[in-house]
């Protein structure tokens, strides 16, 4: 009968190199081997424990770390939505005026109605320079326009801001409808009174007193 060779207790470093991953190598330990997210949790983990603010340090940081990473992530997320913030109250109001699309800016607008008036065109002239005051106020963040935004309702609301100049606000407002809406033509004496209102309301300060809309 021909017994089996002892198995050594104690092998060279070779051989123990090799049972070591034939060993590690078996289903049970790959299993229990941490993954990469497990790693990657971990030392966040580690992170977050090792916070310290003011005499508070540890896990009851953790508390300062999510509302520090939340109001961080709503500042990022603001940006995108609304973009950097503006270092004055100028804004690029754009989009729908009294019933039409319009992009252009309150500048643009009073080209085109000094151009319209120029060449004897008052109903142009009148239309556009109304639709400039608008639009300037809008930029300055004075008193806003809506797509449903009639002149008489922008007049109004404007007048609150321009108490001294609510009087011709309304009236302005009156010729632009009578021009814009009833047929009715401009005048050279609508196109001047509207001038001289659009270059007070440049110079003029509102109130800034909450406006009714």
């Amino acid at each position: 009968m021909i017994l089996p060779q002892e198995i050594p207790v104690e092998p060279d470093a070779p051989e123990a190199a090799e049972w070591l991953i034939t060993e590690l190598s078996k289903p049970e330990y790959q299993a229990a081997r941490p993954t990469l997210f497990d790693r990657i949790a971990q030392a966040i983990a580690d992170w977050l424990a090792s916070l310290q603010i003011g005499s508070v340090e540890g896990p009851p940081a953790l508390g300062f770390a999510i509302v520090i990473a939340l109001v961080v992530v709503g500042l990022i997320v603001a940006f995108l939505v609304f973009g950097v913030p503006r270092l004055n109250r100028r804004s690029t109001a754009t989009g729908a005026l009294f019933g039409d699309d319009d992009a252009r800016t309150a500048a643009m607008l009073r080209r085109e109605a000094e151009d319209a008036a120029a060449r004897g065109d008052y109903s142009a002239a009148v239309v556009n320079l109304f639709r400039c005051i608008a639009r300037g106020l809008a930029e300055r963040t004075i008193v806003t326009t809506s797509p449903g935004t009639t002149a008489r309702d922008f007049a109004r609301r404007s007048g609150q801001q321009f108490p001294d100049l609510s009087t011709n606000l309304v009236d302005a407002a009156v010729m632009f409808d009578a021009v814009r809406y009833l047929g009715q033509e401009g005048t050279p004496e609508q196109y001047a009174a509207l001038a001289t209102l659009e270059g007070r309301l440049r110079a003029t300060r509102p109130t800034l007193e909450p406006v009714a809309t």
